[in-house]
């Protein structure tokens, strides 16, 4: 395999603030387009953190800048004390009752919840759309689940898997295509897999497990994987039409949010090391080098990315979109908000785990690109 040039710093860290400045405008618009049309004012929408670098105040009221630091962003709301949407309740004593009404905070329990979950719900969307355009000019990898080899001394061969066998289901999970069981088995290094497969008209279950194998990519980064040992068919490449496409485009991104699911349930149970979880760092050095692959792999990438927003901003974390829908679903049982304090302090837990996790993903980003071995070189 022909090893590709890394690209260099600035230009890496030029596609990592445009990958990241479209997908965060792409969320946040979300949140702003749906408060908009609740008549819910925005006081800012702001595509990175820190100082403006641009900016401008449109006729509404709203102030649209750009920060100088390409990590993330916000669409703030009347009524709302900081970035976070965490609530000003200081500020109803200074306001008369209409203008209590209007702010975000005082808004009906389904709007806000709209409003919140409108951010990931159009990452998904994005991803979507990607994809179905995608699979309409480039074309859709959709090889038959059958398989066409068996490595000798491989798992699958040890199950007693044959070429021939079409693969039917994984763990209850059907399989539509080869590329199925890739993902299924990269994911799950160790762990038994209940396979059907289909044999001379009649379907057989079969436990095989994935072994870890270390492999290189194009640019000579080193990665762990699970392997049967199976190859596919011929590879086939469809076109689809729009409807097929749209259709696959969610089998696609439903796909990819089930495997990070699963990813984080290996690692929260100690099935895997929380080392495989990629930060900024990685992000960043992905985004340019889709960028080195070409336009095609660029903008899958941006689908990666966008459904991978989406689903941590679902998780019930404080300071996430999913931590304000968890304490709006409380508010709801409870048929009344949170005591404000209590809402405090649920919003330092989360930013205090936020900033923790970061920390750990950021110092494993670093060390698998190699920073730490580069500085021990330096100071020895």
């Amino acid at each position: 395999m022909e090893t590709l040039a890394s690209p260099g710093f600035f230009f890496t860290f030029a596609v990592f603030a445009l990958v990241i400045g479209i997908l965060v405008f792409v969320h946040e618009f979300g949140h702003y387009g749906v408060a908009r049309m609740f008549g819910i004012k925005v006081e800012a929408f702001a595509v990175g953190f820190g100082r403006e670098i641009v900016g401008w105040t449109d006729r509404h009221g709203t102030r649209w800048k750009l920060g100088w630091i390409p990590m993330g962003g916000y669409a703030k709301f009347a009524g709302d004390a900081n970035a976070a949407s965490q609530p000003d309740h200081a500020l109803d004593a200074t306001l008369s009752a209409e203008d209590r009404a209007n702010l975000f905070h005082n808004r009906p329990l389904w709007q806000r919840s709209l409003v919140v979950a409108a951010g990931p719900v159009i990452n998904f969307i994005f991803a979507i759309l990607i994809f179905a355009i995608f699979f309409m000019t480039y074309g859709h990898q959709i090889t038959p689940a059958t398989i066409g080899g068996v490595q000798e001394g491989s798992p699958a061969a040890m199950a007693g898997l044959r070429p021939g066998d079409r693969m039917v289901s994984a763990d209850g999970h059907s399989l539509q295509r080869f590329e199925d069981i890739t993902t299924l088995v990269a994911i799950n290094p160790g762990t038994p897999i209940d396979l059907v497969v289909e044999r001379d008209g009649q379907e057989k279950t079969l436990t095989v497990t994935p072994k870890l194998v270390s492999q290189t990519d194009n640019f000579g980064n080193q990665y762990t994987r699970g392997m049967l040992g199976i190859a596919s068919g011929e590879l086939v490449v469809v076109r689809h039409g729009p409807v097929q496409a749209l259709r696959w485009a969610v089998i696609e991104t439903w796909s990819t949010v089930r495997m990070m699911w699963e990813t984080i349930v290996q690692v929260a149970t100690g099935r895997r090391d929380i080392q495989d979880l990629g930060g900024p760092v990685k992000i960043a050095q992905y985004s340019g080098q889709s960028a080195v692959l070409g336009l095609p792999a660029l903008v899958s990438f941006i689908a990666l990315v966008s459904i991978n927003l989406g689903f941590i901003n679902l998780l019930p974390i404080p300071m996430l979109d999913g931590g304000h829908l968890f304490l709006y679903a409380i508010e709801g049982v409870r048929r009344r908000p949170l005591n404000p304090k209590i809402q405090e302090w649920a919003f330092m837990s989360g930013f205090a785990l936020l900033m923790s996790l970061m920390l750990v993903l950021t110092w494993n980003d670093l060390q698998s690109v190699g920073l730490w071995d580069t500085l021990a070189s330096v100071v020895g």
